[in-house]
């Protein structure tokens, strides 16, 4: 490291302000300077924009980078609360490391307790009304706090605001991810990620920054068995929040087998599938008559008894396949997409939920049911 090098309080006219004291650390180099008065205690008694809440567990082969990448951000009037979950290897030592020349951070230690108590816990400890989310094992676009900041400073009305994400190292991403990010990054506005809510998580936690009283509204991070962001999406959609998404890439998510989708059962199908029924009752189901599920391959049927689980009135399943037509899932009929308007004038409160996983079979129901007079978001919704 170079040796420090002073700088008087007379270089910097006016007011100093953290952003201009922070402006000359990266000119020098983070660590690399020195004021005459305790910088420290100037960051501490100063009001951040935005709080980052990054949980973290035996993180330390990655958590430099996630960390550099934070000391990189244009906005640098920011707090990072950071949730050491009883880490057993260097990680404690890292964070200790950074704390002492970036009183930003603030460390928050616990036993090992999980992901939801632990971002509960973090939430505790920010100071500000915006919260943006960072995992220990991701890269932020330098921009991504100043981006994120402004835009809900502009737009009241916006609950959760993200962006497009990336993923890396290019050999370990899998084709499912890259498909499954090509969607994401498709859901540009509140209208696409409401239309789609029920398909799968239309936002990536560590890429949102989102408002305090919203989440709290919520109901804070809840522990269910299954994914905890892609729940608190789903309550905050019944709530009638609104979302956004910024059209560039200001998050690096990484992937590999050590990722918590990867290795945590809370991230399996069958609990996606237990998540979606739960939020469908009390959402698109609540007060039907009735419910077909559109598609009786085995999406369908393990979603259908879940969807029985939930006291869901399911009546029957529409497929297209002539073998599937005439038979039964569940102790249900599977009938042809033409019966549909009959039994939509008979039962004007009918819902159908298309529920086939199959490449590029989203839009050809879509097409279909759209032709037919049924509108999506009233009449229908995608659930895979």
């Amino acid at each position: 490291m170079k040796p420090f090098e002073v700088i008087a309080i007379s270089e910097v006219s006016g007011d100093i302000t953290s952003d201009e004291v922070s402006k000359y650390r990266r000119n020098i180099g983070l660590g690399q300077l020195k004021f005459d008065f305790d910088y420290n205690q100037f960051i501490m008694s100063s009001q951040p924009r935005v709080s980052v809440l990054m949980p973290c567990y035996n993180a330390a082969a990655t958590l430099e980078e996630a960390l550099d990448s934070l000391a990189g951000q244009t906005l640098t009037d920011f707090e990072l609360v950071v949730v050491d979950d009883g880490s057993t290897d260097a990680t404690p030592r890292l964070l200790e490391g950074r704390a002492r020349w970036d009183a930003r951070m603030r460390i928050v230690t616990s036993a090992h307790q999980g992901i939801v108590r632990s971002l509960n816990k973090g939430l505790q400890h920010c100071r500000t009304a915006l919260v943006a989310r960072m995992d220990a094992d991701d890269r932020c676009h330098p921009q991504r706090l100043e981006r994120q900041v402004s835009y809900l400073e502009a737009q009241a009305d916006v609950a959760v605001v993200g962006s497009l994400v990336s993923a890396f190292p290019p050999e370990n991403v899998r084709q499912g991810l890259i498909l499954y990010l090509e969607w994401q990054n498709s859901l540009l506005d509140d209208a696409s990620m409401r239309r789609e809510m029920f398909v799968e998580s239309p936002l990536a936690h560590p890429s949102v920054t989102l408002r305090r009283d919203w989440l709290e509204r919520a109901g804070g991070y809840q522990e269910h068995g299954w994914a905890e962001d892609y729940d608190l999406w789903l309550r905050l959609y019944l709530a009638g929040a609104r979302f956004a998404k910024l059209p560039e890439v200001l998050l690096e998510w990484r992937e590999g087998p050590e990722r918590l989708t990867r290795r945590d059962s809370r991230y399996s199908l069958e609990n996606f599938l237990r998540l979606k029924a739960h939020y469908l009752r009390q959402g698109p189901c609540a007060g039907r008559e009735i419910v077909f599920i559109w598609g009786a391959g085995m999406i369908g049927r393990r979603l259908s008894r879940h969807l029985l689980g939930q006291g869901i009135p399911l009546a029957a399943f529409i497929d297209i396949d002539p073998r599937k037509i005439g038979n039964t899932r569940q102790g249900l009929p599977i009938l042809p997409p033409e019966e549909l308007p009959g039994w939509k004038r008979r039962v004007p409160g009918l819902v159908v939920l298309a529920a086939v996983g199959a490449r590029g079979a989203r839009s050809l129901i879509r097409q279909r049911l759209v032709a037919q007079g049924w509108i999506e978001g009233q009449d229908w919704w995608c659930v895979a």
